[in-house]
């Protein structure tokens, strides 16, 4: 018998007014790991948190069965599947930092969940600590989350649902918000973890190299639907469905500058299913027949299965879609465009308490250039961001913002430099308003800045969100009804509508699917034609290799390295640099090769 078992499941809404997710089938051996991909809204989240039994408010699961060690999840009555839950199944959130209890101990979360005494689970907890690459001694135990890192908090959140001895564990999105140096040695642990403890897992992920790195099998979903399914190299080394082959073509390398294609169109709603394919309205290929007849999953020449009726046509001209080296010219050497430098930054140090954790940054940005700041978690990116945005206190150094004086703090600027420098913030959920909508947050800079209101300012919100690939349908809902992709997309219309001169660009794109990843990249290129100025901070080096101009390499808040993108990226002279480099995670056959 398969580890986990799962046949025809199925949610959709209360009221049956939409399907979220449309019979669903896999199976699963001990130590395999299957990968779930597909834009924000295709139902992988949901199908995931169906496999424990779990719909959030609105939904229900309305058919199939999910077995997990012999059992039969769905078949339990409440109790039964609470004790189930706690004995079978281990869930890691993508946001460690909301799933942690910050009033509690480390230790006092981990063996929260395990059955006896926290004497006889100790020795487990402190082997698991270990295996993840975290302290185990009683020191670390006492630790609350606030005192971790993000990479440390992920870890943590692995071991907790590793320690118990599950037989699936489902990952949502664990290495979204990390750096490369951390998400490769947490994916190593997951692989790791799984065939050593014979533990099945589901990892949910946008990242396609995730799951190339990752996964035994992969699935693509859109609309509900599984659209193609196989090994991960049947899948995404030789993908047979118009929408795997869109997805891979707007992966970004570090290999070199490539034009990256968005999908056109947008992922559909949750609506009462049309007849047809769910992705003809999107897709290269369509014809009339895949508007009025919906396809079956059948078997392709390289073994996956695909939801298409014109699998083998395809294939032969998969080339179409398929993005292409050398389409991404340069936006331009900054030296020749005769500009002054828009922002110069001389000798930034900043300091927390006693601390001081930038030495001596300087840079400089010229109109239309993107310079990207690269470096792990805590090399000072964001501390440096939020200097030159003026919200760090204790900070020291000379600024000039279009060759004119720059104060250093917020307080001190005049509304106009305050609309010239825009920030966008990594953590969409704190940067929106909760108990604003999606229109009502964006029209805030217009009408501080510009005193619009009324229709104007409405028009202006359509047109930044359209510009960002929000559904104006989304324009009256809250940022908690949104997923983290669509919240981020907001965050970025807000900063737009303000015509700044430059862009700070906090990790805006680590929670992105690569398709809309593309489209923000293709969207802010266009921007940088325009005259505007980026400042990119980002740990994602392919990203950097797609958008950037030049780049600094930041250590220890320390500018080890700097240079032209093309430079550093193909000839990086730093150790740092290298191994940033050579934990990149690429889209290849090598599983797990970190």
């Amino acid at each position: 018998m398969s580890a986990v078992e799962v046949s025809g499941v199925s949610v959709a809404l209360d009221d049956g007014s939409g399907v979220i997710v449309d019979d669903v089938s896999f199976r699963l051996d001990t130590g395999q790991v299957m990968g779930l991909v597909g834009e924000s809204g295709s139902g992988k989240s949901t199908l995931a948190l169906s496999l424990f039994g779990f719909t959030k408010r609105g939904a229900k699961i309305t058919g199939g069965s999910v077995t997990v060690g012999g059992v039969d999840l769905l078949a339990l009555s409440p109790n039964e599947l609470r004790q189930a839950r706690r004995e079978l199944i281990g869930f890691v959130p993508q946001d460690p930092a909301t799933a942690l209890n910050p009033a509690m101990a480390i230790g006092t979360q981990l063996v929260e969940g395990m059955p006896g005494t926290r004497a006889e689970n100790m020795p487990r907890i402190r082997q698991i600590l270990q295996t993840v690459e975290l302290a185990s001694d009683d020191a670390f135990l006492r630790r609350h989350p606030r005192q971790l890192s993000g990479g440390q908090q992920q870890r943590v959140a692995i071991a907790m649902a590793v320690a118990k001895g599950p037989k699936l564990i489902i990952f949502d999105e664990p290495t979204t918000a990390l750096d490369v140096s951390t998400q490769a040695r947490v994916l190593e642990m997951v692989a790791r973890l799984c065939e050593e403890n014979g533990v099945a897992a589901v990892v949910v992920s946008h990242d396609l190299a995730v799951v190339a790195t990752v996964a035994d099998f992969a699935m693509v979903m859109y609309g509900g639907q599984v659209v193609e399914a196989g090994t991960r190299d049947e899948v995404l080394l030789a993908a047979a469905h118009p929408y795997s082959l869109a997805l891979l073509s707007s992966v970004p390398s570090t290999r070199e500058r490539l034009r990256l294609i968005p999908i056109p169109g947008q992922a559909p709603a949750v609506v009462a299913r049309r007849p047809g394919c769910v992705f003809a309205e999107r897709c290269a290929f369509v014809e009339d027949r895949c508007r009025d007849e919906v396809p079956t999953l059948v078997s392709t020449r390289t073994g996956s299965r695909a939801r298409c009726h014109r699998v083998d046509h395809v294939r032969e001209n998969k080339v179409s879609v398929v993005k292409e080296p050398g389409l991404c010219a340069d936006t331009g050497d900054a030296d020749d465009t005769g500009d002054a430098k828009v922002l110069s930054v001389r000798r930034l140090n900043a300091s927390y308490d006693r601390t001081q954790v930038l030495f001596d940054v300087s840079l400089d940005i010229a109109r239309g250039e993107c310079l990207a700041v690269v470096g792990e978690s805590g090399s000072g990116k964001t501390t440096m961001s939020r200097c030159l945005i003026g919200l760090h206190e204790d900070q020291t150094g000379e600024y000039r913002l279009d060759a004119r004086p720059l104060p250093s703090l917020l307080r001190k600027r005049d509304k106009k430099t305050k609309r010239e420098l825009q920030y966008v913030f990594q953590n969409p959920y704190g940067s929106l308003n909760p108990r604003d909508t999606v229109a009502g947050g964006v029209a805030v800079p217009l009408r501080h800045f510009y005193g619009e209101r009324g229709k104007a300012a409405r028009e202006k919100v359509r047109q930044a969100l359209d510009r960002v690939e929000i559904p104006w349908q989304l324009a009256d809902r809250y940022p908690a009804e949104l997923s983290g992709g669509q919240r981020q997309r907001v965050a970025i219309a807000r900063a737009l509508v303000c015509n700044p001169t430059l862009l700070i660009c906090d990790e805006v794109t680590s929670g992105l699917d690569v398709s809309v990843q593309a489209s923000v990249i293709e969207l802010l290129r266009t921007l940088q034609a325009d005259g505007l100025s980026m400042l990119f901070v980002t740990h994602n080096l392919a990203v950097v290799r797609s958008i950037a101009d030049s780049v600094v390499v930041l250590s220890r808040g320390r500018v080890v390295e700097s240079g032209t993108a093309d430079s550093v990226l193909a000839a990086p002279t730093h150790p740092y640099t290298q191994g940033l480099l050579a934990d990149t995670l690429e889209v290849t056959s090598e599983k797990s090769a970190l």
